[in-house]
């Protein structure tokens, strides 16, 4: 059994923290005891090629110009995953499709749980993440926005579907990619899975500063990919509410009871009335 797994890279030697983060991830993924190969897929993202070759880890690697993407994008996760897709029903022999950030510890446990699944295809994910902010760990429980290890286990036949169903899609720069991902588990038929309780994934907070990042970019990016989203869902008959409800409509989407345990549940307990009260005191404050 082998599994490809979609990632990118950030450019290495400009910042200390990224590399070491992006090191630490790619080890957790050398230690496990399975065929991984990895799909990365970087746009011109200087000194990456050289890193992946020097850690000896099985990969295809394709570098896009960002001269082919729109002015002032930086990447594309639909890019990604359409060169992600071309391998893994090429090659015929994957039975695992990863996507992931290359900020985070793998857990070592992943594939003994995943073999454990009855499901002949599912999309799996671990929700919430545990961060690890400022060199400080934060509790398991906290539900922090953001699914950063999503697992789809499926046949070629449906990967061609996949292939196809992304026609409508495009997505630039930062913002809901898991919500695509659930979104398109669901125009697959397949049956998500939340792994919470058998994995932890370790999230590292990453240096943005290193990128000229900041948060008023982020919101216009993930307004700009909002748009390419609405496009996939109506194409493909999903709700809208995957792109208007953010984590509201989410998180409301995944839940399976039989996924829970006292932390999750403890988990969305938090979630909602925390992050809508504190959505409306940011809006009053606004309004003043």
């Amino acid at each position: 059994m082998k599994a490809l797994w979609i990632v990118s890279f950030r450019p290495k030697g400009s910042s200390k923290s990224n590399d070491l983060f992006q090191n630490i991830f790619v080890e957790s993924i050398k230690s496990l005891d399975f065929d991984v190969t990895l799909s990365a897929t970087q746009f011109d993202d200087l000194n990456v090629k050289e890193f992946i070759n020097s850690k000896d880890v099985k990969n295809y690697y394709t570098n896009i110009s960002k001269k082919e993407l729109p002015t002032g994008q930086k990447y594309s996760n639909k890019l990604m995953l359409d060169r992600a897709l071309d391998i893994y029903i090429s090659e015929g022999d994957f039975e695992y499709l990863i996507y992931s950030n290359a900020d985070i510890i793998v857990p070592n446990n992943l594939f003994n749980e995943l073999t454990k699944l009855k499901q002949k295809n599912f999309c799996a994910f671990v929700y919430p993440n545990t961060h690890v902010i400022n060199g400080n760990l934060k509790n398991t429980f906290w539900p922090h926005f953001g699914i950063d290890l999503i697992i789809f286990k499926i046949s070629k036949d449906k990967a061609i579907n996949f292939k196809e169903i992304i026609k409508s899609y495009n997505a630039y720069g930062w913002g809901l990619q898991e919500n695509f991902y659930i979104a398109a588990s669901e125009a697959l038929k397949l049956k998500s899975i939340n792994l919470f309780k058998k994995l932890k994934v370790i999230k590292f907070e990453n240096d943005f500063a290193a990128f000229s990042e900041d948060r008023t970019g982020q919101i216009n990016s993930w307004k700009e990919n909002q748009k390419y989203f609405l496009n996939f869902l109506r194409v493909n008959n999903l709700n809208k509410l995957y792109a208007y409800g953010s984590y509201y409509y989410l998180l409301f989407k995944v839940l399976n009871f039989r996924d829970l345990n006292f932390s999750l549940i403890l988990s969305y307990i938090i979630f909602y009335p925390y992050n809508l009260i504190k959505k409306v005191i940011s809006k009053l404050k606004n309004n003043d």
